[in-house]
């Protein structure tokens, strides 16, 4: 049985919703921490309902907030707590998106997911494998998760961006060529940008980035 997700929202400026960004924060935070850039990013996309869900668990090396699954180096937990934690967030995710998909009254095509860190991971391991393709995926600071598997279990390709900064000593920089790579092995149309002289954390620039991939994805088809 999957748990239910608690969410912040923020309704379209306006007021018709025509698509959804989903953000999916890192470890340790909540959802309020990435729902403030639906300012920035809503005032150029009126049409657009913006939603942060919780991870399902509170976060063992910060009980303030919360985690989608365990970091061993960070909080002492072995790997299989790690994998097992992340299994059953996906399934979480994959309900919640479901869920906010049928009460926002838009598709899979209108959905984007976008992410920081933990959050990132998250995003690119769960939007590969949904049944019908998401617009697309925004994901700052993380990685991919198991690329060795990707290749066997991918199920749609919706484009992403992958955007990180040259200085983050948190997820190593590297991380994005090696996500990149599987991906577009993989058949996944892949952006990238590095944020220069930034850390774990998201710049300007590439808010800027995301602003226009977003723009792209959302554009009306035909």
């Amino acid at each position: 049985m999957t748990r239910k997700l608690e969410f912040g929202r923020k309704a379209p400026v306006s007021g018709k919703t025509k698509s959804m960004v989903v953000f999916l924060h890192g470890y340790g935070a909540d959802g309020a921490d990435l729902l403030g850039l639906a300012d920035p990013l809503g005032a150029h996309l009126p049409d657009t309902v913006f939603v942060a869900p919780n991870a399902p668990d509170r976060c063992t090396g910060n009980p303030f907030g919360y985690q989608w699954f365990s970091i061993p180096r960070f909080d002492g937990s072995s790997q299989a707590e790690a994998e097992a934690g992340m299994v059953a967030s996906a399934a979480d995710l994959d309900a919640f998106l479901d869920a906010r998909m049928a009460e926002e009254g838009v598709s899979a095509d209108a959905v984007a997911l976008v992410g920081f860190s933990q959050g990132t991971m998250m995003a690119l391991h769960v939007a590969p494998r949904r049944a019908t393709p998401l617009a697309g995926v925004v994901g700052f600071s993380g990685r991919l998760i198991a690329p060795e598997r990707l290749a066997a279990d991918i199920t749609t390709r919706p484009p992403m961006l992958l955007i990180h900064g040259d200085r983050d000593e948190v997820v190593p920089p590297q991380s994005l060529p090696e996500a990149a790579d599987a991906l577009t092995k993989a058949g996944v149309e892949v952006f990238t940008h590095v944020s220069r002289g930034t850390a774990h954390g998201i710049a300007q620039d590439g808010l800027g980035m995301a602003l226009g991939f977003l723009t792209k994805v959302f554009a009306p088809k035909g």
